[in-house]
């Protein structure tokens, strides 16, 4: 046997393609193709347009104006209130007393200390106080925790002491009387026993700075308290017309101005109430709002900084995204200058040329026409160029191209490229705009529209 009888050779098995594993990897092939291409290439978003309103945002911290008067006393001693804050009181009704030794504070604690029970009328009245705090209550204010205290416990010291006062003779058995001094309205009004210095407050004199919160001061006027000579001591508002100021933007203030009374929603007890309107700017260029009542001054007596809701009517039209909006310059020219031309008779301008020897002569430029004013076209600039000259139809009058204006609009993309319609916006919030429809040069109902303005350009192809 030779040697090459035992030299042993490998096997090539032969090459076996699985039909399956073939069109895996076409497939993945393929894929891998479709996402390159699609993160590659340019998408525009469509946006159908449809008609739909925006409720605006109408909720105003407002300060009330009412006609106050401070009344301060004309001597010192210890004060005691018996008129309850809120109340109409007349000419010689009694308010307060002065007591100037300080003795019918004591006997009135002294009193009170024993049985002196709240009548169900008076707890019926700290039930609604205490109701009225809960249901209106800030976390955001906690400053109007202290108020709320301030105005229980004069509650509860003023329905006490009137319970005293009633039985005088007590008072008098006491030997006291002599001490007290009993002060009386000097006029008709409405009692609020406290102060914050915005008493003599005009409109004219309104600020951004005073709707500052957190600045704000207001002093509780609180029986038994120590007073000297001159401190005020309550205030009476005497005339149920009061008003409330609040801050606006310019726009705002010309939509207000234009309804002249607007209804308005007090959110405290959701009352509604017809306000007449007027407006203010001061020299920094803020604008006020005044909103002028005939009723229900004694339901907000005590309130300085009211939350209202202004009920206007919702605008309606054609909403669309902020997004789709942009603004674009465009050659304004007039109206006599524009004719029709071309192999389809569409708008344009005849342009003044000049031959290769010199000689002027004239071409029709095809334009789009943006929109019209009484005497003027808005048309685009793709083909005119700044200081190019226009001929009148059937003249030898010209005028040069030069004058631009901007308009507001979108990109419609219903024939496939991007086309800019010019819109009339009615109202804005910071997502969508209600425009006007069916206008010569705007938005009809299912238009669609580039939902992101800015990633087109005029004449685009749209590839959705």
């Amino acid at each position: 046997m030779s040697s090459n009888d035992n030299k042993i050779v490998k096997y090539r098995k032969p090459l076996n393609l699985n039909i399956g594993m073939v069109i895996f990897a076409a497939m993945l092939v393929y894929i891998i193709i479709c996402i390159f291409g699609f993160f590659s290439e340019k998408h525009i978003v469509p946006y159908e347009v449809k008609e739909g309103s925006l409720s605006a945002n109408n909720v105003y911290q407002g300060i009330a104006l009412r006609n106050e008067e401070i009344i301060t006393a004309d001597q010192a001693g210890y004060i005691n209130y018996y008129a309850r804050e809120g109340e109409r009181v007349g000419v010689g009704n009694l308010v307060y007393t002065l007591d100037e030794s300080g003795k019918l504070a004591d006997y009135i604690d002294s009193e009170n200390s024993g049985n002196n029970n709240l009548t169900s009328k008076d707890l019926a009245e700290l039930k609604s106080e205490i109701l009225g705090f809960v249901a209106g209550f800030d976390p955001h204010n906690f400053s109007e925790v202290y108020d709320f205290k301030y105005n229980v416990k004069g509650t509860v010291l003023k329905l006490s002491n009137v319970n005293i006062l009633e039985n005088i003779d007590r008072i008098n058995a006491a030997g006291i009387s002599d001490l007290v001094s009993f002060c009386r309205a000097p006029d008709t009004g409405i009692v609020i026993y406290s102060v914050d210095g915005y008493e003599e407050l005009k409109f004219e004199e309104f600020t951004s700075e005073l709707f500052n919160t957190k600045e704000y001061e207001k002093k509780q006027l609180i029986s038994n308290d120590l007073i000297a000579n001159g401190d005020p001591v309550y205030k009476l508002s005497k005339d149920e017309d009061w008003s409330l100021i609040i801050k606006v933007d310019e726009k705002k203030a010309d939509e207000l101005e234009e309804l002249k009374y607007v209804n308005v929603k007090f959110l405290k007890n959701q009352d509604t109430s017809w306000g007449q309107v007027s407006r203010y700017t001061n020299p920094e260029g803020d604008t006020f709002v005044r909103l002028t009542f005939t009723n229900s001054m004694v339901t907000f007596c005590t309130d300085r900084f009211i939350d209202v809701e202004l009920i206007t009517e919702e605008k309606k039209g054609l909403k669309i995204p902020q997004s789709s909006i942009i603004q674009k310059e465009f050659f304004i020219v007039p109206k006599e200058y524009v004719t029709q031309g071309g192999k389809y008779g569409r708008d344009g301008v005849m342009r003044e040329t000049y031959t290769e020897d010199g000689k002027a002569t004239t071409e029709f430029i095809e334009t789009t026409i943006y929109n019209a004013t009484e005497t003027e076209y808005y048309i685009d600039d793709s083909q005119l160029r700044s200081g190019d000259y226009i001929i009148k139809p059937e003249s030898t009058e010209k005028t040069a191209v030069s004058r631009k204006g901007t308009l507001v609009g979108v990109y419609n993309i219903n024939k496939g490229y991007a086309d800019f319609k010019q819109i009339d916006v009615l109202y804005e919030n910071e997502e969508y705009a209600i425009v006007k429809s069916n206008t010569q040069y705007g938005l009809s109902v299912y238009d669609y529209i580039a939902l992101d303005a800015t990633s087109v350009e005029d004449d685009e192809i749209i590839n959705e």
